[in-house]
């Protein structure tokens, strides 16, 4: 039977959890991904589930294999399997929410010259910025981990690029990662953010066309989206559409 999309795609997500990961544990179905350093991270430390475990044993096994964090969360990369394993997680205090996988099917993107590569240091103070705005009472050391868990991602695929948008001050306004793996020819970008001081510039766009040029030898490239956000819009309006889903359950501690 071919390979679908949608399963080079849940292959790649897996690899990249695995290859950025500090420790990998595996389990039935999938694999548990931990890094102590960024512990609050939920990226950084959660289960992730490939094939087809029994739905009633993941709020066991992910409290065995995360019950020294705060959190919970597991990511399910496959439809069937997240859907079936929902009431059993949301019975267990888990929320739930779905990734929509958008692939890009538009014409050859011409780059913008306002985007450019950047280091994670060029990247850190609009970073830190952003979370701020977007989380006003979190410590500081919650932060700077969530902030400097992005050196991580440098590992996680065959080429990664940090991707940004200056203003004419020189200060970063917008961003987004690369993850790059011609070898496959497969490619993700990740995490387009305009900072809420930056905002209607185009900056966003920018972005997205250079990603796309750098991705251009890579036969396959998405993104994830909110189903129930306006980006997944703005990207079907941009060449990307939908083939499918995966489920992400997640559980902050006192739940």
């Amino acid at each position: 039977m071919p390979v679908t999309d949608l399963q080079r795609i849940a292959a790649f997500r897996l690899s990249f959890a695995r290859r950025q990961a500090a420790v990998v544990n595996e389990v039935p179905g999938g694999v548990v991904v931990l890094d102590a350093e960024y512990a609050a991270s939920y990226e950084h430390n959660q289960l992730v589930i490939e094939g087809s475990p029994a739905s009633g044993e993941l709020p066991a096994l992910a409290e065995k294999a995360l019950g020294h964090l705060g959190h919970r969360q597991i990511t399910v990369l496959d439809d069937r399997t997240g859907t079936d394993c929902a009431p059993a997680l949301t019975a267990a205090g888990y929320t739930h929410v779905t990734e929509l996988v958008m692939t890009y099917t538009g014409s050859a993107a011409v780059p913008d010259p306002s985007a450019q590569t950047v280091t994670f240091d060029d990247l850190r103070p609009a970073l830190v910025g952003q979370l701020r705005r977007w989380m006003p009472e979190a410590e500081d050391d919650i932060v700077s981990q969530l902030a400097d868990r992005r050196t991580v991602r440098l590992r996680g695929a065959e080429q990664v690029r940090f991707l940004a948008v200056r203003d004419e001050e020189g200060t970063v306004g917008s961003w987004a990662d690369l993850y790059r793996d011609a070898s496959r020819g497969i490619a993700q970008i990740e995490d387009v953010v305009t900072a809420d001081t930056h905002v209607r510039r185009g900056y966003a766009d920018a972005l997205l066309a250079t990603a796309l040029r750098y991705a251009s030898d890579c036969g396959l490239v998405f993104l994830l989206a909110d189903p129930d956000d306006w980006p997944h819009a703005w990207y079907s309006r941009r060449g990307f559409n939908p083939i499918g889903r995966f489920h992400v359950f997640t559980r902050a501690q006192g739940r």
